[in-house]
């Protein structure tokens, strides 16, 4: 919690938000800036009253990134790893969704507005702790600037521009913006003062570790690193990649290490390869894809039938090109869809791991049909982003219901697969060979080896086949330079268009703060 007098600022990003909503002419009036002033110190900000619990809530506002939309929408619906197509008139939402698969989004999208009102608020919230009037110790110092860097570089990189306002500057004062490079340097400083004073845990503190530890941020320092060409517009520089390197050799020094039984990582029990996950539900990366009659026994409503993937994605996996039940070849990652011998109601459900295509069966093996009665059986193709039926597309599960249940509270943000790799790319990008690197995580994912020297092309691949639908794609994508690539359904006019490398700025933000410029393209 926070007192009133501390919330004048934030409320007032909050009441923007509203206006987007509730106005179609988006006039920002000065009555619109809501602030109390029914406390004795007149509105002054004297520091949070109880840091903890204000620590608390920042930490509760990030259980936002277990949505299917905001900022898990544009870090994965715009990219060729999910799509979610409009089925008659189930997910058609105005076009919400296909907009963001098309990159045709415009400054009005309600994901763009909710997700820059959303990390912008935590960025706030972080900065009223952090502030010395609040008295925080180091440790609870150091938390907020973890979670602060997390929030700015949200922002950082969705959209380029970062607006800052003080704990005590009110909605008469326009918050000052950080151009890229200098969101960065904030971003770097902030996780630099904090990793000393941040607790030192290991994989087997599964408990403690939906809260910041070194590792954590050694790990969102070394992703900014290895963007941070990105963000300042230039070559990747050697100094940063070597840092990359160094901050995942200390990682791996406190005992995270890739897990072997892949889709065992997401489950809630310890693994050697979660470094930081966070108490929200995971129902939504289990139910959105998954088709109405398919077998869902702690959820009476059963599934949603929307997000799919496009075969292209499919096809990057190792397998049968049209089968992926067990035997067809495939990779550990991709998974495997029961049939009528390997559906079993205690261990599965009938439901399968990885990625979902051809007929689905029941928990007692029987084949199932979908609402008018034909078989279920999931195809890789689509007749376009409109005009689906009910089986279009294959589907992907990465948290099963049978581990632990539907709605259990356990997803991971940080894993040391991705540390791994990010360690393999910083090789690569400064004259290394992290050939055996990327062949032993294949070879323990049962995949083959990769017969040559590893290229940016295999460590994007590789890392889409490990990441799926972990909110890593279109930073990934961004990074190796085909983020504006051709996919299937995109608008022809969005591919090249590299101004799509970032949203734009909310058309409410761009209003209520004279020193925001809408970024180009928009």
């Amino acid at each position: 919690m926070i007192n009133k007098v501390n919330s004048k600022s934030f409320m007032s990003i909050a009441l923007a938000a509203m206006l987007a909503v509730s106005c179609t002419d988006l006039e920002i009036e000065a009555t619109d800036s809501l602030i109390d002033e029914s406390t004795s110190s007149g509105g002054i900000f004297n520091g949070v009253e109880n840091v903890e619990s204000a620590l608390d809530n920042v930490y509760g506002g990030f259980n936002r990134i277990g949505d299917q939309q905001n900022i898990y929408a544009l870090n994965e619906v715009t990219t060729d790893e999910l799509l979610v197509p409009t089925r008659g008139t189930d997910w058609g939402d105005n076009g919400l969704w296909r907009t963001l698969h098309q990159h045709t989004w415009d400054a009005s999208h309600p994901h763009v507005l909710n997700t820059w009102n959303d990390w912008n608020s935590s960025v706030f919230l972080a900065s009223e702790i952090i502030d010395s009037r609040s008295g925080a110790s180091a440790a609870q110092q150091a938390d907020a600037k973890f979670l602060r860097a997390y929030a700015m570089w949200v922002i950082m990189d969705l959209y380029g521009q970062v607006p800052f306002r003080a704990p005590d500057e009110g909605p008469e004062i326009n918050p000052t913006v950080f151009s890229r490079s200098e969101a960065l340097d904030f971003v770097i400083k902030d996780l630099t003062e904090a990793i000393p004073d941040l607790p030192s845990r290991g994989p087997d503190a599964i408990e403690s570790n939906n809260r910041a530890s070194k590792a954590t941020g050694r790990f969102l320092l070394a992703k900014v690193l290895l963007n941070a060409h990105i963000y300042r517009g230039t070559a990747p520089d050697n100094a940063d990649m070597a840092q990359v390197i160094s901050l995942v050799d200390e990682i791996a020094a406190d005992g995270y290490a890739l897990q072997e039984g892949y889709f065992d990582i997401f489950k809630e029990d310890a693994d050697s390869e979660t470094i930081w996950w966070i108490p929200t539900g995971v129902g939504n990366r289990i139910w959105n894809g998954m088709h109405y009659n398919i077998n869902s026994p702690d959820n009476g409503g059963g599934g949603w039938n929307g997000f799919s993937t496009l075969a292209e994605f499919y096809d990057l996996f190792e397998g049968d090109p049209n089968s992926n039940y067990i035997g067809d070849g495939q990779e550990e990652r991709r998974g495997w869809v029961p049939d009528a011998d390997t559906a079993d109601p205690e261990t599965n459900f009938g439901i399968g791991y990885g990625f979902l295509i051809g007929q689905q069966y029941d928990g007692d093996g029987s084949p199932l049909k979908d609402r008018p009665g034909n078989p279920l059986i999931f195809t890789k193709e689509f007749p376009g982003l409109i005009g689906n039926n009910e089986v279009t597309g294959v589907r992907t599960i990465k948290y099963h219901p049978a581990d632990g249940g539907s709605f259990r509270s356990h997803e991971i943000v940080f894993r040391y697969a991705d540390a791994y790799l990010m360690k393999a790319e910083a090789m690569l990008r400064s004259g290394q060979d992290p050939t055996n690197m990327v062949n032993d995580l294949r070879i323990l994912r049962g995949a083959s080896v990769l017969g040559s020297a590893v290229t940016e092309q295999d460590l994007l691949d590789e890392r889409g086949r490990e990441l799926y639908k972990e909110m890593t794609r279109r930073n990934d994508m961004i990074r190796f330079g085909q983020f504006t690539r051709d996919w299937e359904f995109k608008n022809p006019e969005a591919v090249g268009d590299e101004t799509k490398n970032l949203f734009p700025i909310p058309d409410n933000a761009l209003l209520s703060n004279p020193n925001l410029v809408q970024n180009p393209g928009y």
